[in-house]
């Protein structure tokens, strides 16, 4: 693949097609299921969904056809098959779903408005994960411009992924047969260390959400006429707490949430860890700059891809500040979310969570943990030798820089799925998720630059992925 023919090609599809048809779907609100029970009603999934149909359309590809699959009562999925020079099978993955707005974005910018700044495209979807689709068809037509061949590839980008992709395993049935058995998965909707080199995740946490509901009264009374009789269920609720978590250091208590972690992804993340130095933590919002954790960086990185953690997410019971009395409050419930190591099962995990918070409850308390979901986490097979090859290759020629390998602490289900399913499928999982980009947060942004390489970089390996077996 010519370097010069590839860039002149990418860079000018991303200026005049990509971004302009992402700051039109930035404008889209097609918040998750999760977050919008009511997606159906309020179309502004099908809008998205259409929107992405009607780009792809215009590709002037051999032979692609495109199709919006709708099962009755399920997020539709865009379902796109290009036929190769051999019959072997790409897949590549994204999606279409938004995280909520979230609050704190800056004044002048917003989850529903794109901007465009210093090489940054802002607003809710566009990093994460609008730009999937793109990316992978302007990759392949990179190919056919210059006479490239490749494999048959399919593109399968869903509308349920933040939500846990409960709808997927219904269209992976589905398309069984259209599927194939794909050889190699393009995932393009993971992080990156930096904006600087092409980077491939090589694990990815699962994910336990649940419900912890502590009830002390049938009703609130007058905390002067109850406080130091009755105890408050908040108090109760920081004694279930402590049975799961550290609260000093917040290391987990449950010993079966724990696994091994295998030598190579250490190896891979003492790599990591010194390429990224001390931006492993400071590409977080501190709310003090000069924040700095006790662990060494690498021991930091292993805390995110391969240890568990809980993060208490939301709550229902407490009143606001401003509508706060003297009333000692009946019950209390916490959404917590559980990060479980990548070969853990999460089913498993669930049951011991359970288990722990609800054994002996404390004195004159009811406390029930409901489970709302379990996602698996994945870990990847060893890179072949091919995949590793074209990997540094690409990340040399496009941005000057080795490859790096590297955990996720977060959750794609769709590859817990398909890791199941092809066990001897390669995966290139990557993206460009980098420092500050802040996705499901406040001024979430796309770093352009990265994107057009990183467009680059798929072209390459799905040259070297047909030319694997020639030497």
């Amino acid at each position: 693949m010519d370097q010069a023919r590839t860039e002149n090609f990418v860079y000018p599809m991303w200026d005049e097609s990509i971004i302009p048809t992402l700051c039109d779907y930035i404008k889209v609100p097609n918040k998750s299921p999760a977050f919008d029970p009511d997606w159906e009603k309020h179309g502004h999934m099908d809008e998205a969904v259409k929107m992405f149909e009607a780009w792809c359309r215009k590709q002037p590809i051999e032979g692609m056809q495109v199709e919006v699959v709708r099962l009755e009562g399920r997020t539709p999925v865009l379902f796109i098959e290009i036929p190769g020079q051999s019959d072997d099978v790409v897949l590549l993955y994204g999606h279409y779903d938004k995280q909520p707005e979230f609050s704190g974005w800056d004044e002048d910018l917003d989850p529903w408005l794109p901007v465009l700044k210093n090489g940054k495209l802002y607003g809710r979807g566009g990093a994460d994960d609008g730009y999937a689709v793109f990316g992978s068809l302007t990759a392949i037509r990179t190919l056919q411009e210059q006479g490239i061949p490749h494999a048959r590839c399919v593109v399968l980008i869903e509308g349920c992924e933040e939500s846990g992709s409960f709808d997927l395993p219904y269209y992976i049935d589905h398309l069984g047969d259209r599927l194939g058995k794909p050889d190699l998965v393009v995932c393009l909707d993971a992080e990156c260390g930096n904006y600087d080199q092409f980077w491939c995740t090589t694990s990815l946490r699962g994910n336990l959400t649940g419900n912890l509901k502590v009830q002390v009264l049938t009703e609130g009374v007058h905390s002067g006429s109850a406080g130091g009789v009755v105890p408050s269920c908040f108090r109760v609720l920081r004694q279930l707490l402590s049975r799961v978590e550290d609260a000093a250091t917040g290391r987990i208590l449950v010993d079966d949430l724990f696994v091994e972690i295998p030598e190579q992804r250490k190896e891979q993340a003492k790599l990591a860890a010194e390429v990224l130095g001390d931006s492993v933590y400071r590409k977080f919002p501190w709310i003090d700059g000069k924040a700095k954790p006790s662990e060494s960086n690498y021991e930091l990185m292993l805390n995110n891809y391969w240890r568990p953690n809980v993060t208490v997410t939301g709550a229902d019971g407490l009143p606001a500040i401003v509508n706060a009395g003297n009333t000692m409050l009946p019950e209390i419930s916490v959404k917590l979310s559980f990060r479980l190591p990548p070969t853990l099962d999460a089913d498993v995990a669930a049951a011991a969570v359970k288990k722990v918070l609800e054994a002996d409850p404390p004195p004159f308390a009811k406390v029930s943990f409901k489970v709302e979901s379990t996602m698996a986490g994945w870990n990847a097979p060893p890179v072949a030798d091919w995949l590793e090859k074209s990997m540094e290759k690409a990340s040399q020629a496009y941005f000057g820089k080795p490859s790096v390998y590297m955990g996720t602490g977060g959750t794609i289900p769709f590859m817990g799925m398909l890791g199941e399913k092809f066990p001897e499928a390669q995966f290139l999982v990557t993206g460009l998720l980098g420092p500050n980009s802040n996705a499901h947060g406040p001024n979430e942004f796309l770093h352009i630059e990265k994107g057009k390489k990183l467009t680059c970089c798929v072209a390459q390996v799905l040259e070297d992925h047909f030319r694997r077996d020639q030497g």
